[in-house]
């Protein structure tokens, strides 16, 4: 059978009898198959070109059955593939295909220096047009071969031209410059054309029209080949060569790479320009080329052929063919042409032609001394004295100034710099690539920046309308990336589209070892090496990362292959392993090279427990178990809590199997802390009777931490846990933290001491630096309520060291916020605030909003203490809102309550401050609030007109806390002043009555 799309869909049997596919779907169908012929042509595609962009519900089964029933009305063989389908004919049963491969040939032809043949050929090529491609599609879908036809019947005009035609080619070039006003290719060959038709007049005056035409449509002067024509045509001299191509928009950034380039040529003289498709290297080149006197540019992109890369160079040092066409081999013309001359040669996109690029500019390098030669290309050329010069991504600043100068162009009403965190954020999932950067940017005409932003996820659909004047591989972001793709050979097609499974982002990518185990591809080290050299990978510190976009590109071929689940599950084994391997030593020496090991392999892990939530949800529960204390360590929990949920769901109310230290675990991930999730309480109750049943050691000891900063510190207390944590000296010091926690409490902080010093020790045996820092932070406070400060910074101080070497946010914020008060009590007011600052920006960092309520407070006391109660107000007030529903903000409330009451108590207003006092006491309503009690009675003590009533206050305070605050800023003045009202027996004796008062009592008084 025999097909034509370049036209209205004809279908013809063997003997030519004309056959009906159907109605407008069928022959739409069988029109997208016969695009692909021979190849699967993806479910997806097929749905889109049938349906647009709202498919029906059941698009997949509808596309069955008209696929059968094409399948049956032409006796068609069309094979269903786990991908889509495919229609079994050859490539040159259908006109398209054909029309491809006559018209590469004729390019050949013509740049072999055989005009006659290249004539025919295309000539050939472009009979078989019978009207507009792709007649029975959408408009879009034929945008492609009506590039290649025009490209086709310009190639065929050259060749004409090559062979002596002139006045015959005038009517058509005038019809084709109808149709594209701004070909300056086209209105080159008219003037050529005209010229060998002998009227040279006119000749002149067609670049008079298309200076006009490009001024008053795009604002632009003639290229640098069409003005040496011109040059060429007046004086009847060959040009010098081509220049710079002119630029229409303004250049953003690269001032670093500019100067690297100039420093470079100036002792190199083979510089070459790598990095991935859509970086900005031609910009790049084009910019660092500017302003030198002698330059030659040569784009190699449309070349498709080794024997066309010396005929290009020809063409663009201005040396032309005579009449009777080609005359001795091409590198020694080049040579002639070059010789005597300083001259920089642009060899602009060499990636495709690499190899003949490569021993072009070997040979004219060697031959010509002159000569410097600046390249662009996705791989290096591979010559002795190159230098390389790779071209990044933009950094964020200069991203984002991009972004908004190209907005600017379509958008000049949009206030972007109002919404700078958004466009960010759009420029780093576009990876900082200039030209997806500039796509996007083109697309505010129609979108606002939130519904960019939101559809990025289908960075390829919409970032499909580029520059009409750009060459089509640079017209799309999918061009862009298909451009790469299509360099690369078989083998480093499969590699690259697995290396898609692994994670993008910072800590995405993969390891050697990581490769060779996922990808099932054994000793893989040479590919890795040339698909970084080709610029699909980057590769640094030990890992190989692909770019989010070329990562989107190669996960839609892994899903066409049908191999994506195949993949995901070695990965998520894989990562499973590495996880598993790590989780044991994250509780000693050892811990510092693990963390860094899981952090390394973030990304990865929580991609690998994503899939395995919904595929493997036992495997799933065991990963998460593994990578919890990590998480608590760095501060990730917040970010995997939905996912826990997720699990938690799957899994149902009861723990799997032999599973019930992992299910605990889960719950606790659940754990949001924002108090919002009516649920929580039922969760935690439940993950309660289930550890209450584990009367042993447990596996995962690190459990009993996370379950009392969930639960609270009545867990701490639970006679159960000294068995639930063994024996081992890990968990027999995290016994001590716990009883020390428990003494603290309860305010006995001489017994509490002995127990965190205990600790200490342990834990220093262990090695482990987590549990070190958690017991001077304590110790520390203790210090400090002596009056020992020196001693309290220093054990601080030893703390900080530990957790800046864990990446632990959150112990760093309690450990600066401990420092503050120190430094508060002090009176260094200035570096106490710049420490609560700290503690709070940490303290984000790990989602943890009662900490920092807790640093509010803190900047609220500096300032009341430094006499601005107004600020002080406002941090206070910001401290209330952030407190979370859980034990920990109940104290964090008190505290803030009785700063908002001394603010009030020193504008003379003791009647409010003793309200706001009297709310802090009435949240004061269980045995482990004896120290927020403390300090409430302590504040009760400023408001109260009875000095003997103060005394017991004070004497309470003291009591409840288990020791008296020395040289305490607010608590201080008040000590001093009811001294002073009562005779020392007097205060020494209701001071002891206070003392010895429980909680209960004081809360009453």
């Amino acid at each position: 059978m025999r097909f034509g799309i370049l036209g209205p869909l004809d279908v013809r049997a063997p003997d030519g009898t004309p056959l009906d596919p159907g109605g407008p779907r069928p022959r739409a169908l069988l029109t997208l198959l016969l695009l692909g012929a021979g190849r699967t042509v993806p479910a997806e595609r097929l749905i889109d070109g049938l349906y647009g962009d709202e498919p029906p519900a059941g698009a997949a089964n509808a596309l069955q059955s008209q696929v059968s029933r094409l399948r049956k009305r032409l006796s068609l063989d069309i094979e269903a593939t786990p991908a889509g389908y495919r229609l079994a004919v050859g490539p040159d049963d259908v006109d398209v295909h054909r029309f491809e491969r006559l018209a590469a040939d004729g390019g050949r032809a013509l740049t072999a220096g055989d005009p006659s043949r290249a004539a025919a050929l295309l000539g050939e090529a472009l009979g078989l047009w019978r009207g507009p491609a792709l007649a029975d599609l959408p408009a879009a879908f034929g945008g492609r071969l009506d590039e290649i036809r025009l490209t086709a019947a310009q190639t065929r005009i050259e060749a004409e031209l090559a062979l002596g035609s002139g006045g015959g080619l005038v009517p058509e070039l005038r019809e084709l410059i109808a149709a594209h006003p701004l070909s300056e290719r086209l209105y080159g060959q008219l003037m050529r054309a005209l010229h060998a038709d002998g009227r040279p007049a006119e000749a002149l005056a067609v670049y008079e029209e298309v200076r006009r035409v490009l001024a008053d449509e795009l604002g632009a002067d003639p290229s640098a080949e069409l003005s040496a024509l011109h040059v060429e045509l007046l004086r009847g001299e060959p040009a010098r060569g081509r220049g710079v191509p002119a630029q229409l928009t303004r250049f953003v950034g690269r001032t670093d790479e500019l100067s690297r380039i100039d420093a470079l040529l100036a002792g190199a003289r083979l510089v070459t320009l790598t990095g991935p498709g859509g970086a900005g290297k031609t910009r790049l080149a084009a910019e660092a080329a500017r302003d030198r006197a002698d330059v030659c540019w040569a784009e190699l992109a449309p070349l498709t052929g080794a024997e066309q890369v010396p005929y290009a160079l020809l063409a663009a040092l201005g040396v032309r063919e005579g009449f009777r066409g080609p005359q001795g081999d091409p590198v020694e013309r080049l040579i002639d042409a070059l010789e005597g001359r300083e001259v920089l040669l642009v060899l602009d996109n060499c990636e495709h032609l690499v190899d003949e690029a490569a021993r072009t500019a070997g040979v004219l390098l060697g031959a010509c001394p002159g000569l410097r030669i600046l390249a662009t290309s996705r791989e290096a050329l591979g010559i002795t004295g190159e230098t390389l010069c790779p071209v990044p991504p933009l950094a964020a600043g200069p991203a984002a100034r991009l972004f908004m100068d190209r907005a600017a162009a379509v958008r000049p009403d949009a206030d972007l710099h109002a919404r700078v965190e958004a466009v960010h954020g759009i420029c780093e999932a576009l990876d900082g690539l200039p030209l997806a950067i500039e796509l996007a940017a083109a697309r505010l005409r129609t979108l606002t920046v939130d519904e960019l932003a939101d559809r990025l996820g289908d960075r390829f659909r919409l970032l499909s309308r580029g520059d009409r004047t750009k060459a089509p591989r640079h017209r799309t972001l999918r061009a862009v990336v298909e451009w790469s793709w299509e360099l690369l050979d078989e083998e480093e097609r499969d590699l690259a589209r697995r290396m898609a499974v692994f994670a993008g982002g910072s800590s995405g990518g993969a390891t050697l070892a990581a490769v060779e185990a996922v990808c099932g591809v054994p000793y893989p080290e040479d590919l890795l090496a040339s698909l970084t050299e080709k610029s699909f990978l980057e590769a640094a510190g030990g890992r190989y990362r692909m770019l989010q976009t070329i990562r989107a590109f190669c996960a839609e071929h892994l899903a066409d292959e049908g191999e994506l689940t195949r993949l995901r599950d070695a990965h998520a084994a894989y990562f499973r392993g590495v996880a598993a391997q790590a989780e044991p030593y994250l509780r000693g020496g050892g811990q510092l090279p693990r963390l860094a090991a899981l952090g390394a392999e973030r990304d990865n892990l929580s991609a690998a427990l994503r899939h395995l939530v919904r595929a493997d949800p036992r495997a799933a529960l065991r990963l998460m178990a593994d990578l919890s204390w990590f998480w608590r360590l760095r501060g990730l929990h917040g970010a995997h809590v939905p996912l826990a949920r997720e699990l938690l769901a799957a899994l149902g109310d009861e723990p799997p199997e032999d599973l019930a230290e992992e299910y605990v675990l889960c719950v606790i991930n659940t754990v949001s802390g924002d108090g919002t999730d009516p649920r929580e309480p039922e969760r935690l109750a439940r993950a309660e009777a289930v550890l209450a049943s584990r009367d042993h050691a447990l596996r995962r000891p690190f459990v009993v931490v996370l379950w009392s900063v969930a639960y609270g510190p009545q867990y701490a207390v639970k006679e159960r846990v000294r068995r639930q944590v063994g024996e081992a000296p890990w968990g027999l010091a995290l016994l001590d933290v716990g009883l020390g926690f428990q003494e603290w409490f309860t305010g006995r902080p001489d017994t509490s001491e002995r127990h965190f010093e205990r600790a200490l020790a342990g834990f220093r045996a262990t090695g482990d630096r987590w549990g070190m820092a958690n017991c001077l932070d304590p110790l520390g406070m203790f210090a400090d309520w002596r009056g020992d400060r020196e001693r309290a910074l220093t054990l601080l101080d030893e703390g900080l060291a530990h957790v800046a070497a864990l990446e632990a946010p959150e112990e760093t914020a309690d450990l600066l916020h401990r420092r503050a008060y120190v430094l508060l009590h002090q009176g260094q007011l200035r570096d106490a605030a710049d420490h609560f600052t700290r503690s709070a920006a940490m303290a984000r960092t790990a989602a943890v909003p009662d900490k920092v309520a807790s640093a509010r407070r803190g900047l609220g006391d500096v300032a009341r203490i430094g006499g601005d109660t107004e600020h002080a107000r406002v941090h206070y007030e910001a401290a209330l809102e952030l407190c979370a529903a859980n034990w920990f903000s109940v104290g964090e409330t008190v505290r803030t309550l009785i700063g908002l009451g001394r603010i009030a108590l020193a504008a003379s207003r003791p009647d409010e401050a003793r309200d706001w006092f009297e709310q802090g006491v009435a949240l004061c309503d269980g045995p482990t609030r004896a120290l927020e009690l403390a300090d409430a009675a302590e504040a009760l003590a400023c408001v109260t007109q009875d000095p003997r009533e103060a005394a017991v206050l004070l004497g309470a305070g003291t009591g409840l806390r288990g020791l008296a605050l020395v040289g305490d800023p607010d608590v201080a003045p008040v000590v001093a002043r009811v001294r002073a009202a009562l005779t020392p027996e007097s205060y020494e004796k209701a001071f002891e009555e206070g003392r010895a008062m429980r909680s209960a009592a004081v809360s009453r008084r």
